[in-house]
């Protein structure tokens, strides 16, 4: 069967115990993470095929995220079982539920990928490939990546998330990729906190234009508590978020991806560029992401909704994933 194939890294993401009483201690509690699992996760539980490629470590890090995929009906077929220690993640919430993170990533299996090892998993079965994140920045995986993402445009949908990460890679190293990551996406998502890094000087809008220019069909910038904004090919929208109890905000935009990308496949628009898109169904679309979202918001860590969780009066029309033969 078709299917979206997630390209990305698996990250152990170990959350401090606020409450924790020994001194000298600190107690650590680790949950999977890493952007495109998340996003992998969130496609696959609301019920679109999906597949994940990335190096899955060995160890009890590497093993907690292959279960955490297998559980949510994630494909591993064409992942590596690496060699490589796991990328580890210290993530700390604040008081608002904000997450910042500090990685421990040097040498680890994420980045390892070799052209063999891509050319032999490449998602040939692919209607959409999402990718993103450390895995597409850093070397010497991210230029095979970026490889297989042009070899893949002429039969699949590309949706790129950069999920800039400043305490590991510089902004302006990511700055350096943009111009080719809009060349190779149709679908160009990013937080407004990534924004700021990347076009510190810019108008959104102004942004906007340019990747239009360079071939991106809907770029998205989710803005948290504020809602989410939308120009699809220069039409442009913004959608409010839920009033909800909020845990904290991780996987927030990882889910918003999902949502979006599980709505669009739901009316049979992915598979090519995007066309026949109107901008009511880029409201509906955003307004059913930001529920997504949202929902994921309310729980702690990165853990999106099922798609049999969900009401008919939250979802709206968005049923099942289109079936692909």
């Amino acid at each position: 069967m078709s299917h979206i194939a997630v390209i990305g890294e698996a990250v152990a993401d170990a959350f401090p115990n606020p409450s924790q009483a020994e001194r000298g201690v600190l107690n650590l509690q680790v949950r999977p993470g890493g952007s495109p699992v998340n996003t992998a996760i969130g496609l696959s539980r609301l019920g679109t095929p999906t597949s994940f490629l990335g190096r899955l470590a060995p160890g009890p890090f590497g093993d907690l995220i292959r279960e955490h995929l297998i559980a949510s009906r994630v494909d591993l077929t064409d992942s590596v079982r690496a060699s490589e220690p796991a990328t580890l993640a210290i993530t700390a919430i604040d008081s608002s539920g904000q997450a910042t993170y500090d990685f421990y990533a040097d040498g680890t299996a994420d980045w390892q990928w070799t052209r063999e090892e891509l050319t032999q998993r490449r998602p040939g079965g692919a209607f959409c490939v999402h990718t993103g994140s450390l895995a597409l920045i850093r070397e010497p995986g991210g230029p095979l990546i970026e490889d297989l993402l042009s070899d893949m445009k002429p039969h699949a949908t590309i949706s790129i998330d950069p999920n800039v990460r400043p305490r590991l890679v510089a902004p302006e190293t990511y700055r350096a990729h943009l111009d080719r990551w809009t060349r190779l996406a149709d679908i160009f998502r990013l937080s407004d906190e990534d924004f700021g890094h990347l076009y510190p000087d810019t108008e959104l809008e102004q942004a906007c234009d340019t990747w239009h220019e360079n071939g991106v069909r809907l770029a998205v910038v989710t803005r948290g508590a504020e809602g989410a904004f939308a120009s699809f090919d220069g039409t442009r929208i913004t959608v409010p978020t839920p009033d909800i109890a909020l845990v904290d905000t991780v996987g927030a935009g990882d889910a918003f991806t999902a949502g979006l990308l599980h709505w669009l496949d739901s009316k049979g628009y992915l598979g090519g560029r995007l066309d026949g898109v109107t901008s009511d169904d880029l409201r509906q679309a955003m307004m059913f992401a930001t529920y997504i979202a949202a929902e994921t918001c309310k729980v702690p860590g990165a853990d999106p909704p099922w798609g049999d969780h969900l009401t008919p009066t939250t979802i709206g029309d968005v049923g099942p994933a289109t079936p692909r033969l």
